[in-house]
């Protein structure tokens, strides 16, 4: 802010005192005439019917802008915790001076976002230096499929033959000992042996370039892009003690900067094996990578991350279902893929649905269906998708169930509202369809948004459930920590949003599974505001881009020292835990808790 409006707002602020335990407003106040400055003290903000504070504000914080703008009470108490000074502000000096003061203007309206904007500006340089430290690893690195190779006397059409298949642009010519003796690539094949109708019968090694570029598997990428450039070449040969390990191509090394997503989807549909799986897997963290060096959003880039790991996981389940002539059934994803918010770091979570054929009875399918589910989540386990611990996968019986037997079990845990029952309805309730019959998973997803929602209990029961894991914000300190002095930014950041959003999908009839489309989709019944939706919006965002940070630097568990944040950084997930709480506090609300 500029000195002079600075100087104008401090000339028209009062400081009042508010004794331990007194209300400085609420909702029976009326239309809120001040703007609140905390000088000294503590002030809690509570909902009238809750049991704890969902806000804590110390020295130097505001309140309540929300209300300021949108003229009208606040929505909940906000009391002095302890003894308590405020430099108080009319409203009406308020709204000038947000008319006068441009920056003041943006604090007000645009905190969150503006706040976002300068991490994601940091964060996004951070990952654009870290591309290019990828040419400094080593060739051993980048050089991951084993080289497809012939004898020096195979003949032309056999090895044209053989590159074919493989799909792959080079061939080499190997010695029984390995060591590399002529490499044919693509535009050989079309100079040396198409235009001049060559002999295909020839042995290959005839028409291979001898001239080979070498390097050893401990040199960095660089070194290849530098023989490259100076030899003319499109690929070097990975040598060790003399023999063939490995091969870079120009492809590979331009992979290192930039991972297409036609290429990448385009991999996917034409794999044939678990090699060409794995290998997309791989490319899709890559692309991910990328993606947040140029800046892209959590909520796109969350996207994307879902969108292939279904195309990945989809190919997986049709090879398998086609070896083994599966059909009528639809293989259902769970959790943060059901909700499409997977980060890099996630497992399985999966079940099926399946109808019965004619003449078979439940249990007749499940055993015909669990190899197979074994199979598949044993294949995406070797892709980078770890078993799920707690066995909320397809290959187990309890998960693998007609939709007659999964009305039975959803209804069961909607009527007996049991800690299990809860714990499972975080889990299921989230189920989205991914490769197979889509109209048993729908059919299923129309039943449960009806029976849901006239289950105001077992909604009750949820929002309860959901209440107990409050957002980790501290009173003398920032945050509190749990473990090693460690946030857990999936269990106290993320899930609050989480659990709050599906239990007003439920409680609305909204079919969505996303957890920000179902807090859009709820925003008219919940009487909110789109300002204050896309603040939650803005904070759960700001926390999964932090966690895509952290699983981006290799790390797999959601465990973050704040102290490893930078000064904004831990500003904006103060403010993120604080929507999080403000989503919690709508939650007792209208559960009355």
């Amino acid at each position: 802010m500029e000195e002079q409006h600075l100087v104008w707002m401090i000339e028209r602020m009062e400081l009042a005192y508010y004794e331990k335990d007194e209300v400085i407003l609420s909702p029976e106040h009326g239309e809120v005439e001040r703007f609140f400055v905390i000088k000294q003290g503590l002030v809690a903000g509570e909902q009238k019917l809750a049991d704890v504070p969902w806000l804590e504000l110390n020295a130097g914080e505001c309140f309540p802008l929300g209300a300021l703008l949108a003229s009208r009470p606040v929505a909940g108490l906000y009391r002095a915790d302890r003894d308590t000074f405020c430099y108080e502000l009319p409203a009406q000096d308020f709204h000038s001076l947000i008319a006068m003061s441009g920056p003041f203007r943006d604090f007000c309206t645009r905190r969150i976002a503006n706040l976002l904007e300068q991490s994601k500006q940091l964060m996004q340089a951070q990952y654009v230096q870290s591309s290019s430290d990828l040419f400094t690893s080593s060739l051993a690195l980048l050089a991951r499929n084993k080289p497809i190779t012939c004898s020096p006397e195979t003949p032309v059409r056999a090895a044209l033959s053989l590159m074919h298949e493989a799909r792959v642009g080079a061939m080499i010519a190997v010695d029984p000992e390995g060591h590399p003796l002529g490499i044919l690539t693509l535009p050989d094949v079309l100079e040396r042996i198409a235009l001049p109708q060559a002999d295909v019968n020839l042995p290959v090694i005839d028409f291979m370039s001898r001239k080979l570029a070498t390097l050893p598997s401990n040199v960095p990428a660089h070194e290849a892009a530098l023989v490259m450039a100076r030899q003319g070449c499109r690929h070097v040969l990975v040598v060790d003690e003399g023999r063939l390990t490995g091969i870079v191509s120009e492809k590979d090394l331009f992979a290192l900067q930039r991972v297409g997503l036609r290429e990448i989807g385009e991999a996917i549909r034409h794999a044939d094996d678990m090699e060409d799986l794995r290998q997309a897997a791989s490319d899709i963290r890559r692309l991910a990578h990328n993606m947040m060096a140029q800046g892209m959003a959590a909520e796109q880039l969350t996207q994307f991350i879902s969108t292939f790991n279904d195309q990945l996981v989809s190919r997986t389940v049709e090879l398998e279902w086609a070896r083994s002539g599966i059909e009528n059934a639809c293989w259902i994803a769970l959790g943060s893929e059901g909700r499409v918010e997977q980060t890099l770091s996630t497992d399985q979570d999966n079940a099926l649905i399946f109808s019965l054929r004619e003449g078979m009875t439940a249990d007749e399918m499940r055993n015909r269906l669990l190899p197979v589910a074994k199979r598949i989540n044993d294949a995406l386990a070797l892709c980078g998708y770890p078993l799920c611990r707690g066995n909320v996968m397809a290959s187990n019986p309890a998960w693998c169930l007609s939709l007659e037997e999964w009305r039975g079990v959803f209804l069961k845990w909607i009527t007996t509202g049991t800690k299990p029952a809860l714990l499972h309805a975080t889990i299921f309730f989230d189920f989205r369809p991914i490769f197979g019959e889509h109209g048993l998973a729908e059919e299923l997803r129309q039943w449960l948004a009806r029976v849901a929602a006239d289950q105001p209990r077992f909604l009750h029961q949820m929002a309860e459930n959901a209440l107990l894991n409050r957002p980790p914000l501290g009173v003398l300190r920032d945050f509190v920590v749990g473990r090693e002095n460690k946030l857990d930014l999936k269990m106290n950041g993320i899930t609050p949003f989480v659990d709050a959003a599906r239990i007003f999908a439920l409680a609305n009839g909204v079919v969505s599974t996303n957890t920000l489309a179902r807090l859009r989709q709820c925003a008219e019944a919940l009487n909110v505001g789109e300002a204050e939706i896309e603040g939650w919006a803005d904070a759960f965002l700001y926390i999964q881009m932090l966690r895509l940070r952290h699983h981006g630097e290799g790390v797999q568990d959601n465990l973050i020292d704040p102290e490893s944040l930078n000064d904004l950084d831990r500003r904006i997930l103060k403010e993120a835990f604080r929507q999080a709480r403000k989503v919690q506090a709508k939650l007792a609300q209208v559960y009355q808790l």
